[in-house]
């Protein structure tokens, strides 16, 4: 699993490599993001630990594997995970929308939140 989760990380897609961009190095107001990380049986394209809050990235491959989406986010949430979905046109062209909802799932401001200038802050998403 983790060989391929480093090739996943490896090789992500448009919509994928996009919204890494904003989540890394702690960039939405402090909160740690990990992507293509190993959970139980499956791998999640984002996961902040701190939140338990499972961000996954759907193509339209994901139109005809609902049930099987549905079987693993029941078991995501039976380990305590909240997992939410974007579709990739939603990240790619609706970025600050998709942003402000992770922030609204997250619910509650960072206990630690970076320093100045360190991250991204919530009035930063309008820009």
């Amino acid at each position: 699993m983790k060989q391929l989760a480093r090739k996943l990380r490896n090789s992500p897609t448009d919509a994928e490599r996009h919204i890494w961009r904003y989540l890394r190095k702690r960039q939405l107001q402090g909160y740690k993001f990990r992507r293509q990380e190993v959970l139980g049986d499956y791998i999640v394209d984002f996961v902040c630990l701190d939140t338990k809050l499972i961000i996954e990235i759907d193509g339209s491959q994901h139109i005809e594997q609902k049930n099987l989406d549905n079987t693993r986010t029941e078991y995501l949430n039976q380990l305590g995970y909240k997992v939410v979905r974007y579709w990739n046109h939603e990240v790619l062209r609706q970025t600050e929308e998709v942003l402000a909802d992770i922030l609204r799932h997250i619910g509650s401001p960072h206990p630690n939140p970076p320093l100045q200038g360190e991250g991204m802050q919530e009035d930063e998403l309008k820009n």
